[in-house]
């Protein structure tokens, strides 16, 4: 198991095998690509009454906080679910930003004026 900064695994009616858990944190890490920074990472795996695994990531950020959660049959389908999630929500907020950014500048390019008299080299 590799390491990784800030990894809180909370496990409720359930024991993880040392596969189980390695597999876990394959999966964040491959959620680092994605965030340049992150703070903490928890992943909580908890069994209900009906014998369906409950897997709930939580990926604390500067200024944003990402959090999943998915039931299934198996911990692994909850965890690639979850993962599956969890991408979506940080690239849509990448592209949010990025979007904001570039209709920021068009507005400021719209509002130059650039005045007629002024001499540009060629």
């Amino acid at each position: 198991m590799d390491k990784i900064l800030n990894l809180r695994l909370f496990c409720k009616k359930v024991t993880l095998s040392d596969e189980t858990k390695d597999y876990i944190v394959k999966r964040i890490q491959k959620m680092e690509k994605f965030l340049k920074k992150t703070m903490e990472y928890e992943v909580e795996v908890a069994m209900d009454k009906k014998g369906q695994f409950y897997v709930e990531f939580m990926i604390k950020a500067p200024r944003k906080l990402y959090r999943a959660s998915e039931t299934s049959e198996s911990i692994e389908g909850s965890v690639d679910m979850v993962v599956l999630q969890m991408q979506n929500q940080i690239v849509g907020d990448t592209e949010r930003a990025r979007d904001l950014r570039k209709r920021g500048a068009r507005s400021i390019k719209k509002k130059m004026v650039v005045d007629g008299e002024a001499r540009f080299k060629k």
